[in-house]
């Protein structure tokens, strides 16, 4: 089953299905509960997306959904399901709330962006080792030393990379049927990663989703580049330690209707001469559509807004007219895709509110993207269709390698792994010579909203 499906309730049931399904999310967001069944009255069976439904057991309700409960038959998936934990909880049910509010494609982000004090403080207390079960693999650091740090700003944004990639993963299978290969690296200079990779899938021709800490010294040319940004560093007889860590993916879909997704979200962090630390985070999401559909970009776009608006009315207008800037092909007069957030050496008000933004960022990547899956899982394409996508993935594929500042950074740093920082790039793309769209078609809309970025939300 690939399409969403709503089916009909009463007036007084949808409400009280309603109510009671945001009571207990936002139970759940703020106690830190991730077991499921959640308890419940008066709700029908509902059907709310393919693979995911709500079930009225008396005075229960159980979620299933083939990439968590409904996959409990295997050891990993197992344990992801039954312990759904941080951002996978919230973000599923999030997912699922949404649909029973609003009876369109799309749901609000709200749940899944929102982090409270009580969750905070469950995130710093709980035991590091039980929150690991539901990764794709055992953490880069040491769980040990994850336990005896796990105050540390680095040991937060670990777990929070490791569970973005285990809910995004898990999210990206349900809908595929496919399998990711989980490939662990290790850099001798010092850290490694974890690379998760789906390839000839039925949905996605390429879909990949890396976590990588890596530490040691800057290289000349990458202390260069922090200095080219405004970064004052003061090293060490040439020597400037740091610590980076991330999670990056990229989705490039068969059906090109299906558009292209990109988020990273990431921390820095550098010690200077005299013992003092340098800080900061950044990142964002962006989606790369091949055919531009208005809904689909006001659902990407206010998901987005929804996470930025509950730390700074302002992020939401700044970083999506960066990500503009940023995803731009100088070279072609265009930008990317149809953009969404971006920002980077973000360092204020202060350690702990920039990762909680970070975090919000980061739970929405399954609510702003799953759904316009599903919504074009089964739309018919053309030769020509395809044909036009082989020409985007051409564009995608000349910004990676010419001005991607992560590429850029992952070349220049000793004993990178090429294989994960080259991910990014499709199977397959084209290279026409002087190619232009006719007039009036579809392919010419979508260039001109490269062209001339629009306001979506």
């Amino acid at each position: 089953m690939a399409t969403i499906v709503f089916c009909s309730v009463n007036k007084m049931a949808q409400t009280a299905a309603r109510r009671c399904l945001f009571s207990h999310l936002k139970g759940l967001a703020s106690s830190g509960e991730s077991r499921l069944p959640l308890s419940c009255t008066h709700s029908p069976s509902v059907t709310f997306l393919a693979g995911i439904r709500c079930f009225s057991r008396g005075y229960s309700v159980r979620f299933m959904s083939h990439g968590t409960a409904g996959r409990a038959a295997t050891g990993r998936t197992r344990r992801g399901a039954l312990a759904l934990i941080g951002a996978a909880a919230v973000t599923a049910s999030a997912a699922v709330a949404g649909f029973l509010a609003n009876a369109n494609h799309f749901q609000r982000a709200e749940m899944a962006t929102k982090v409270s004090k009580a969750a905070e403080e469950n995130e710093q207390e709980g035991d590091i080792l039980e929150r690991c079960r539901g990764f794709m693999s055992p953490p880069v650091t040491d769980i040990g030393v994850l336990q005896e740090r796990k105050g540390e700003m680095r040991t937060r944004m670990e777990m929070l990379i490791m569970e973005t990639q285990a809910a995004f993963c898990n999210a990206l299978e349900e809908v595929d049927g496919g399998k990711f290969k989980v490939d662990r690296w290790q850099r001798n200079e010092g850290g490694g990663g974890i690379s998760c990779v789906m390839q000839d899938g039925k949905v996605f021709e390429k879909a990949g989703v890396n976590v990588s800490v890596v530490f040691g010294n800057l290289t000349e040319e990458a202390a260069r580049q922090m200095r080219s940004r405004g970064k004052v560093l003061k090293g060490k007889d040439g020597k400037l330690p740091f610590c980076a860590m991330g999670v990056s993916s990229v989705i490039h879909p068969k059906n090109p209707h299906i558009p292209t997704v990109h988020f990273n979200y990431r921390y820095f962090e550098i010690e200077e001469e005299d013992g003092t630390k340098q800080w900061w985070f950044g990142g964002g999401t962006d989606l790369t559509p091949v055919y531009i559909n208005k809904e689909d970009a006001f659902h990407f776009h206010n998901t987005l807004k929804e996470a930025c608006d509950k730390h700074h009315l302002q992020y939401y207008p700044d970083f999506k007219k960066w990500c503009d800037r940023y995803f731009y092909i100088r070279h072609r007069g265009e930008t990317r895709g149809i953009g969404g957030i971006f920002f980077d050496d973000l360092d204020s008000p202060s350690q702990k509110e920039a990762f909680n933004f970070v975090q919000s960022c980061a739970r929405t990547v399954v609510p702003c993207y799953l759904p316009i899956v599903y919504k074009h899982l089964n739309d018919s394409f053309t030769d020509e269709n395809k044909g036009w996508q082989q020409v985007r993935r051409g564009r995608y594929v000349e910004f990676n390698l010419v001005y991607d500042r992560g590429v850029k950074f992952g070349l220049a740093t000793p004993g990178s792994r090429i294989e994960s920082i080259l991910m990014s790039l499709p199977l397959t793309a084209r290279w026409e010579y002087m190619h232009e769209p006719a007039k009036g078609t579809m392919e010419a809309e979508m260039l001109e909203v490269l062209r001339n970025p629009k306001e979506w939300v």
